[in-house]
């Protein structure tokens, strides 16, 4: 007996030895990232295998509503989501989603009767097939889901001598407003929340601290040497804004400190030319508004209403997904003239112009989806000679002449006519796969808001209101996604060059 312990002790102290070092040595589970929507904000664990983070699919179908099923006998899995698959197989780095194939980085991952996908599998696969968008940040390890608007918010701060520059680049541009609170200032985005990666102090004299203010506000703390400020929104990269702040010190007497020459050396030069085959800016028009109510349904839905929720998700989701700058015609229930909502596009050198309708019949049974763009029949030759710009020699300040392109106002639409067929063509085949469509789904018609836009531009009726089932769906969260998401990946084609060109479409009569 002595001699059999005497043996075992060393192999049992190795045994331990061993097990503490393996304990010791486990690398830390990485911090999970958290799904933020209007719903809350719910964490996300990962696990690493092979130097790959990954989500298990268990925890994605409880966050995302997704049905699994395991193939047994091909060893592969099936995940449904909204009617589509999305469909993994082992060792295999691709998946098929709705039946079009998608890379990922790694391929799924088994640990006993669990599997694991790559994390980038949420915007790469399942953001195509939710029905919602959702977008992965993976340096602030978020993922951002519905029409949830939480822009992304860089700072810096440079030491200037008499001053202290701070820049904040905001992506997409978001509507702000800077005030000063006693001893701060305060820095409030029209935003849900902000994904915001905030600098430390360089320059205590002038700027004590900054830190979040709430969950969509910046508060910076105002250094002893503190006598102004001013600020100044530039352009940003892909849509986004640099908002600059220079705090500026009091000299000795107690007084400002001379001014420096204003605007950072590298901000972009605010009339850049912008590359072929961009996107900066998209104007959405939601039609009616104020006492103008538009169609209305048997159980009193009104048009204008459907319209700026739509128009509101629409934002959203390109400014999420695209970076776009974004600007509605109307932001609540108020009236705006046709020819005004032209000219806010205008106005904004927009590059897209959307207006959100939707339609009215005396026929109760009409239903279906139908895509618009100008027609200029009505205006003959004046409109071929309007397409070929007439340019006239205008003297500009400092001197010397430029040629100014001159367009009537009822004309401005006839340069980019084939552009808008285009793009109505690829709006009425993104929203073919997703909606019921009219028999008649891609028209022109003399619309008076469409006739002044000075860009591509196109109206969308999103169904009959005057159906009663269509009432419905107009009204509702799947059919208002559905619309979203047909209109955003239109707009992602037209923008890559993907557009369909538009046949001869059928001749309206409306306006």
């Amino acid at each position: 007996m002595p001699t059999r312990l005497a043996r075992a002790l060393p192999v049992a102290l190795l045994v331990a030895l061993f097990t503490g070092a393996s304990a010791a040595q486990a690398p830390q589970s990485p911090a999970p990232y958290t799904v933020v929507s209007r719903d809350g904000r719910r964490p996300l664990p990962t696990r690493t295998f092979d130097g790959q983070e990954m989500f298990a699919v268990d925890d994605l179908a409880r966050l995302f509503t997704l049905s699994i099923k395991e193939d047994t006998i091909a060893g592969g899995l099936t995940i449904g989501v909204r009617g589509q698959s999305i469909l993994l197989s082992p060792n295999q780095e691709i998946a098929s989603v709705a039946g079009r194939l998608i890379s990922l980085p790694a391929p799924p991952a088994r640990d006993g009767g669990a599997w694991f996908v790559p994390v980038d599998f949420v915007s790469r696969a399942l953001g195509i097939v939710a029905g919602t968008p959702i977008e992965l940040r993976k340096p602030s390890r978020l993922i951002v889901t519905g029409d949830f608007r939480m822009p992304r918010v860089g700072g810096r701060i440079e030491p200037l001598g008499a001053i202290a520059r701070l820049t904040f680049d905001v992506a997409p541009s978001t509507p702000h407003t800077i005030a000063q609170d006693g001893n701060r200032l305060l820095l409030r985005f029209e935003a849900d929340a902000i994904d915001a990666a905030l600098p430390t102090t360089s320059a205590p004299e002038l700027i004590a601290a900054v830190r979040l203010e709430g969950t969509a506000g910046i508060s910076i703390e105002l250094g002893p040497r503190y006598a102004s400020f001013r600020a100044s929104d530039l352009p940003g990269d892909r849509g986004g804004v640099r908002i600059v702040i220079e705090i500026i010190a009091k000299t000795t007497e107690g007084t400002p400190a001379p001014i420096p020459p204003t605007a950072p050396t590298d901000t972009p030069p605010l009339l850049d030319l912008v590359p072929v085959g961009t996107l900066r800016t998209v104007v959405i028009d939601p039609g009616h508004g104020g006492a103008e109510d538009g169609a209305r349904g048997p159980s009193g839905t009104a048009e204008k209403a459907v319209t700026i929720q739509v128009a509101r998700r629409l934002k959203a989701a390109l400014e999420g997904r695209l970076g776009v700058r974004v600007i509605l015609t109307r932001e609540g229930d108020s009236a705006v003239g046709l020819d005004e909502r032209a000219a806010l596009a205008n106005n904004n050198k927009a590059d897209l112009f959307i207006s959100l309708h939707a339609n009215a019949s005396v026929r109760p049974a009409a239903a279906g989806a139908e895509v618009f763009y100008l027609s200029l029949e009505e205006y003959g030759d004046e409109a071929q000679r309007a397409a070929g710009g007439p340019r006239e020699a205008l003297p500009v300040f400092g001197g010397g002449v430029r040629d100014i392109e001159v367009v009537p106002w009822r004309m401005a639409q006839a340069k980019y006519i084939d552009q808008s067929g285009t793009f109505a063509r690829t709006v009425e085949a993104s929203l073919r796969s997703r909606l019921p469509m009219s028999p008649r789904a891609l028209m022109q018609a003399p619309f008076r808001v469409l006739v002044g836009a000075n860009m591509p531009a196109v109206l969308v009726e999103m169904g009959f209101m005057t159906n009663p089932a269509q009432e419905t769906q107009l009204a509702s969260e799947a059919y208002q996604t559905d619309v979203v998401e047909g209109l955003v990946e239109a707009v992602i084609q037209f923008r890559d060059g993907r557009g369909v060109p538009a046949p001869a479409p059928v001749q309206s009569e409306r306006r």
